[in-house]
Order: structure tokens, then sequence, then C-alpha cells
């Protein structure tokens, strides 16, 4: 066959403009992109040997050879695979998304094509060379033809190519880049094998490059005629469980996770059916510093059929499971053309659903089973699963059993399920109290009835708590009350005579709380007796459908405005500062004091604090 130029399909020319400057995020994924094609045909000739072992020739060890000439400017990348005839060469490389493996993956049949293990769906990887390259030169022999019917395919990626018959006495392919001006930096061993490390450690195959030595006389670094084995070649997570060691997988973590310390602990499964995938999924015994930006996701690495394809896999894992480190190996996952965006699909939301519970199954271990780590852990990520409970329905009643608060009994590591195991005879609901810190939870006022009556109370500090309350409402048939909102009543917990003395000192204390509410119009929505109140004079709450104080300070710190509303001033007639009400000439200055002070114990913050601090120096001074 003699020399010919031929035209790339129609609109190839835009297609190579939006590979080459837009299609990847970062230019050294060609490598992987072009390893991963060498890999495709050695597998392709692992295949078809089955039926003709022939096509193995003299060379049974199929293997991938990146090599550089750094004088010459380029970078080759070599593998003995099945190779290519030059009609091959022409239908697939002069056309856009057509690597032949579907056409070869169609020819298979039943469960033959699990075995096939192939690679590269796609077709645009091999062009991907040119976001570094200014030229692509391809010389390539198919297995089982003469040497003589090697074909050299070469193109600048513009708007033709050229073909040519060519002598090749090794079968496979040879893809060699001439590298662009500017990136010199891939004729570097070690920068090429931490790209490889990085993008395709994994590759069942091995990947060689020749070694480099240092040459004290010479005193540089040189290149010599030795092959050595830069990848592992064996992905940890495809290999059976029975044949990895704990400290093989903690060792794998460290790898993947950059970090120092073991993990809490970690699941291996592989998931067969409609969706065959491979998960290794671990979770870390420290939080990274970043846990709190919901933007920055990098913990699932996404491998397809042992080829990286990326860091940040978000689609395969919920936000609120973000400290997640790990592998998802899938063997059919539909990617996009430049497989770094997933596309949504019925197998990524298996693949999703399915790692999910695999990690909500190995939380509840550690919980049932392991204490001290499930403490470690919901130390470090325990307000984060808090975001799953609204953001994840299906899963909602599995979090609510996850989740743990400090409450007036224990400082910290009480679930949903102790506090009802510890209700009172009589007690209908799950108390619980917001507040911006652990002491202002615990020392609130609303808290006095029940610790007299020995009720536990849930103390709820972490910023997300009322978000998730809103989303919420009940555990194992117990509804989830607030003690700072509504009325108070304690139902059965309460006798009849407590009720009716309430009733008594709110008919007897009545010319005083109209007063009160004329005084406060301004500032409180209603003023009304309680018996909520033991040993303090006043407090706030809100009416039951209404946003608590310390939800909109959360969404005033947050820049987001809060529906305007008013509290509610609850009074204990008990107290002695409450009595001297009815008689106390300064009566306006103490209601505006008892306000600003139930204000204070909840922890608001004063909008006058110059006109509270006159008040109480009118009365020290009086």
């Amino acid at each position: 066959m003699t020399k010919q130029t031929l035209h790339f399909q129609a609109e190839v020319q835009q297609i190579l403009h939006l590979v080459t400057h837009s299609l990847y995020s970062n230019k050294e994924i060609f490598l992987r992109e072009l390893v991963s094609n060498a890999s495709d045909a050695c597998d392709k000739l692992r295949f078809e040997a089955l039926d003709n072992a022939a096509f193995y020739e003299d060379a049974p060890t199929l293997e991938v050879r990146v090599f550089f000439d750094a004088e010459n400017k380029t970078l080759t990348i070599r593998d003995n695979g099945i190779g290519m005839s030059a009609d091959e060469a022409v239908q697939h490389l002069g056309t856009i998304a057509r690597s032949g493996t579907r056409e070869f993956m169609a020819r298979l049949e039943g469960d033959q094509k699990k075995d096939a293990n192939l690679i590269g769906q796609f077709g645009v990887g091999f062009y991907s060379g040119f976001i570094v390259a200014d030229r692509i030169t391809v010389e390539s022999r198919r297995a089982g033809l003469k040497a003589e019917e090697g074909v050299r395919w070469s193109s600048t990626g513009t708007g033709d190519f050229e073909v040519e018959a060519i002598t090749r006495e090794q079968r496979g392919t040879d893809v060699i880049l001439h590298l662009r001006e500017g990136e010199d930096e891939f004729l570097s061993t070690w920068k090429l094998k931490s790209i490889i490390g990085k993008y395709s450690d994994h590759i069942s195959l091995p990947i060689l490059m020749k070694k480099e030595e240092w040459d004290a006389d010479k005193k540089a670094t040189v290149v010599k005629d030795e092959w050595e084995t830069v990848n592992k070649a064996a992905a940890l997570w495809a290999r059976s469980k029975s044949d990895i060691t704990e400290s093989e997988y903690h060792e794998f973590y460290k790898q993947i996770g950059y970090d120092s310390q073991e993990p809490l602990a970690y699941t291996h499964n592989r998931v067969e059916g409609r969706t065959e995938y491979t998960q290794l999924l671990y979770v870390p015994a420290k939080a990274p510093f970043d846990l709190w930006n919901r933007d920055k996701r990098g913990g699932v690495k996404l491998y397809v059929k042992r080829v990286f394809i990326m860091d940040d896999a978000e689609a395969l894992m919920p936000v609120y499971l973000r400290f997640v480190k790990g592998v998802i190996d899938s063997a059919d996952l539909p990617l996009n053309v430049s497989r770094e965006l997933l596309q949504e699909s019925r197998d990524v939301k298996a693949i999703r659903e399915g790692s999910t519970k695999r990690v909500l199954s190995m939380l509840e271990d550690l919980a049932d089973n392991q204490k001290d780590k499930y403490d470690t852990f919901w130390k470090e990520f325990g307000a984060v699963l808090k975001e799953g409970v609204g953001e994840d329905h299906a899963n909602q009643e599995r979090l609510a059993k996850l989740l743990r608060f400090a409450s007036t009994h224990a400082d910290q590591g009480v679930s949903f399920a102790d506090y009802v195991a510890r209700m009172k005879e009589g007690q209908e609901a799950i108390f619980y109290v917001t507040a911006d810190t652990l002491a202002a939870a615990k020392n609130s006022p609303q808290l006095e009835v029940f610790r007299k009556k020995g009720i536990e109370v849930l103390l709820l500090c972490d910023r997300v708590d009322e978000w998730m309350l809103s989303h919420l409402y009940e555990f194992d048939g117990k509804p989830l009350q607030s003690v700072a909102k509504g009325a108070f009543d304690l139902g059965k917990l309460q006798d009849e005579a407590e009720k009716k003395q309430a009733e008594e000192a709110a008919t007897a204390f009545k010319p005083v709380l109209e007063r009160l509410k004329t005084t406060l119009a301004d500032r409180a929505k209603d003023v009304r007796v309680t018996s909520r109140l033991v040993d303090s004079p006043a407090c706030l709450v809100v009416e039951e459908g209404d946003m608590s104080g310390h939800l909109a300070r959360l969404l005033k710190q947050a820049g987001q405005g809060a529906p305007a509303s008013q509290p509610i001033l609850e009074v204990n007639p008990g107290h002695e500062l409450i009595k001297r009400l009815e008689t106390d000439a300064r009566f306006d200055d103490l209601a505006h004091i008892l306000f600003d002070q139930a204000l204070l114990a909840e922890g608001g913050q004063l909008d006058d604090p110059a006109a509270y601090v006159q008040r109480v120096n009118r009365l020290l001074s009086a």
C-alpha cells in the first residue's frame, strides 16, 4: 500500500479542538487514556487467543511500555496487544467515538462478556494525545498478519491524516507523541512514573519503563537500557478478601487517604447482578480540616476496570458521607465521553444506594459492637452525619438510630433508643432543648422542672441540629418535643394538684400579667404564668410553630433573614422578684430587666446593652 492522505470524518476538526482544549480538566490524563487503550488492546488479544493461540506468536507475556526520546522530543506508549490492520487504522483512528470496542463487545455472548474485561468504549481517548502533541504517529500490526502488513498512521490533528504500509516484526501498537513546545515535563521518568502511579497503578498488566540511575562521574541521572515495572499490576480491591491482610487494607487506606492513622473501619464487597461493581470503603479516624466545605469532595475514587477515572466521584456517595474514603470500581458504569462526569442513570443510582447502605452498616456495626470506636467517629463526624436525616429520607430511620447526643443524664453518647428506654412512666414525648453551646443548654431555665422531676432532656448544641429537627419529628413512635416551644404541659407526668396550683396562680397574678404585657408590648408576643420554672424568675419561649430564637440567630450569623416574630415571656409566680413586681414603683425597669435576663439566659444578644446597664445601675443605686 502506497502512502495515502485521507480526511477525517465530518466535524472531526471541531471535535479535536474540543478534546484538546476543553474536554479534559488537566492535560496529564492523556497518558491515562493511552495506557488504557494499550491495556484494552492486550485484553482483546487475550480473548481472541482463546480460540487461536497462534495470535500470541512468540510473545505470550502481555505488557505496556512507556519511554521517551529527549533529543527528538517524543513520548511512546507501546503495547503487544491485538494491533491494527491498515483498514482498522483508517476506520478506528479516523473516526471519532469508535475505538472498535463496541463492535468487539457486540460479538460476545453470554458469560463470555464478563470475562472479556474490556475498557474504552468511547474512542476519543486516543485524540487526547493532541493536548500535548502537535503530531501523533501510530505504528501497528495486527496479530496474525505478516510483518510486511504493518501500518503507519500519522496526523497533526487538523483536517487529514496519512496512512502507509510498513514492515513491523512485533505485533501490537506504538503510539508516538511528538510533543509540543513547552511540554518537556513529559520527557521525565519521574513525571511519567508519578502519572502512571496516580492513574494506572492498578491496571492488571505490567507497565514498564527504563530504569534511571545517578551517574556519579557524569553527575547526572542516566537512563539505562533496562526495564522495570512501575505499576503494581494488581488492584487490591480486585483480590479476594481472604488473600488480603488487615495490614494491607490499612496501608492501602493510608495511600489513598493521605493519612498516617489507621482507619476506624472498612468494608470490601463485590456486588453482582444487573450492575456489577466492587467497593472498598473506609471510615477515617480523624476529620479533615475542610470537612465542613460541602463543595470539597474527594473521598471516593472511581475506577472503571481498574483504570482511574476521578478522585471526587460525588455522584456515587451522598454529601453527608463525604468523609468516607475508598474505591469504587465499576465493570460497566456509564460515563460521558470525557470519562470525567458521571451520567445520572440507574447504574449510578444503584451504586450510590448500595454504597450508602454499606457505609451505614459499617457504622451500625461500630455502634453495636465497638462503642469506643463509634464514640471516636461521632466526635469527629457526628455533626456531618446529622445532615443525612434531612437529605436521605430513604435511610432516615437508620440514621436516627445512629445519632448520639448529650443529655441531662449524660454528657455524651445518648442515643434515642437509650432515651426511650429510660423514659418515665406516663412520658409520651422525647424532650430536647437547643442552644449555642453545651453549657448554655445545660443551664437553660426551661430545664428546671424537668430536673426536679428527674425527666431526661436531650441537649442539642450543633449548628445543624435545628435544621435536622425540621425533618425528624419522631422516633419509635415517640414525638420529639422542644422544652422551649409551646405552652407547658407535662401531661400524665404532672399531677392534678400541680395543675390546679398553676391555674390558681395564673388567676391571682392576672393584673401583673396585664401590666407586663403593656410594658413589654413591643418586645413580647405574650406574658403568661408557667410551672416549668423552679429557680429562675422568667424565661422566653416561642409558639409551637414559630422559629426558635436559637435558629433565628444561626440564620442571622449566616447572613440570612429570619421571619420577624416575638417570643413569649413566661414568669415564675413563686419567685421573689416576680412577687415584688406588683408593689414596686420601678415596675417598668424591672419588667425590662426581667425580659433581658431571660434573653441572655437562652443565649440571645441584647439589642440595647447600654439601656440594660442603665436600668441595673438605677436599681443598684436606689
